[in-house]
């Protein structure tokens, strides 16, 4: 998986993930983005760089390790 410039995930990238997870896990990913009305891939994107960084919003932001 590549990453953009931005370091964005992209919505391709965001499926692939999403295929590998447990389907109560992807459910819960596509429910959010719905409820919140973000397209997939930031929900994704929100949810690893948070657990690297809990300051976090995205991978542009994310400094592993940051307030854990």
């Amino acid at each position: 998986m590549q990453s953009t410039t931005l370091e964005q995930l992209s919505a391709a990238n965001a499926e692939a993930i999403l295929k590998y997870l447990p389907e109560r896990i992807r459910a819960a990913l596509i429910a959010r983005a719905a409820e919140i009305e973000y397209p997939i891939e930031i929900v994704v994107e929100m949810a690893i760089a948070n657990f690297l960084d809990s300051e976090a919003l995205g991978f542009a932001d994310c400094k592993p390790g940051r307030g854990n």
